[in-house]
């Protein structure tokens, strides 16, 4: 069993020396915590989402609406179009749902333990933990994708992932501690991150290879062991990209739930192995080629078709269209205007 206690101080003595600077983070050992309202949307943007893709967004959305209660005041729409382009859409319709809870029920103050975060709707047990720690220096266990990767290999856990996941959490509270709760969870996200990477792992790199049973094995990188996944199916449709005689889009505004809730859209078939090509309107649509799209469950080819005409839709400028559009619909109307 690796020394605990040896091992979390060099990970924070590397911390203090190698630690990230991002915009919703407090430098190391700082004594004024991050403001509650950037953690939390931080790590809600950083869900499935890269940190390089996720920071101008940020950046947007703490400009355009620097309150939690400024951002519970949006518009529906105004949320959802200004999130296009960071995907997994649910988080978008959680993420107001949460902040109006805030706002209305809270006073605009986020509350201070991890159990009251956790009954925040769309709050879940990761993001109730990471605000609990790194805004209000609480020790919590803060597990995500990084801090498992690291557990795999500092303890050469044999168990596959997801089956894994118990035992990895129990490995990651041995090192939660009142001392630094705050830094504590953002050294291991910034070990494994930037040394301890999913593939190639830094080793020569690693504050903690002292102690890595994984590094003993003489193979690291084989760690985590994952139980194979099923072959993610794949689904056809069609899209029409509609002009009017100025030159604008029409788009469809997506039911509020489902994939893409609340969204804006093309107009599209359904999804499936036999799509039926059912044009939204009356147009000599002509065929534009296809579009590929992978989403968490299903991969898509979509074939874009376009044409000119009129009819109820949301008519956008394309410009405005591209910006606010979803990224499989964004290639979509990309794929229309170039033909």
């Amino acid at each position: 069993m690796p020394d605990v206690s040896s091992l979390r101080a060099a990970l924070l003595d590397w911390y203090d020396a190698h630690a990230r600077t991002l915009p919703w983070r407090a430098p190391p050992g700082a004594r004024t915590r991050t403001e509650p309202y950037r953690v939390w949307l931080s790590e809600v943007m950083l869900q499935q989402t890269t940190v390089p893709h996720a920071a101008p967004y940020f950046e947007r959305f703490t400009t355009r609406w620097p309150t939690v209660s400024d951002l519970a005041a949006v518009e529906d729409a105004d949320l959802m179009a200004a999130w296009a382009g960071l995907g997994y859409y649910a988080r978008a319709r959680n993420l107001l749902a949460c902040a109006r809870a805030v706002a209305s029920e809270h006073g605009g103050v986020f509350p201070d333990t991890e159990a009251a975060l956790l009954a925040l709707p769309g709050v879940g047990a990761y993001t109730a933990a990471a605000v609990a720690a790194i805004a209000f220096d609480q020790p919590a266990n803060v597990v995500d994708g990084n801090v498992e990767r690291v557990m795999t290999r500092l303890f050469a856990v044999e168990t596959p992932l997801p089956a894994a996941r118990p035992e990895l959490k129990r490995l990651a509270a041995l090192f939660v501690s009142g001392e630094r709760p705050g830094d504590w969870p953002q050294a291991l996200m910034d070990l494994g991150s930037g040394v301890c990477r999913p593939k190639s792992p830094s080793c020569e790199l690693c504050p903690l290879a002292f102690g890595c049973e994984g590094l003993k094995t003489g193979a690291p990188a084989r760690y985590p062991l994952k139980t194979k996944k099923a072959e993610r199916p794949h689904r056809h449709g069609h899209a029409f990209v509609l002009r009017d005689g100025e030159g604008r889009i029409g788009l469809v505004r997506r039911p509020d739930k489902g994939l893409l809730g609340g969204m804006l859209g093309l107009p599209t078939s359904d999804w499936s192995a036999t799509p039926v090509f059912d044009p939204p309107s009356t147009a000599n649509w002509t065929e534009a080629g296809a579009v590929e799209h992978v989403f968490t469950h299903f991969s898509l080819t979509l074939t874009v078709h376009f044409g000119a005409g009129d009819g109820d839709f949301i008519w956008t400028e394309a410009d405005q269209a591209l910006a606010a559009l979803p990224t499989v619909f964004r290639k979509a109307l990309e794929r229309g205007l170039a033909a």
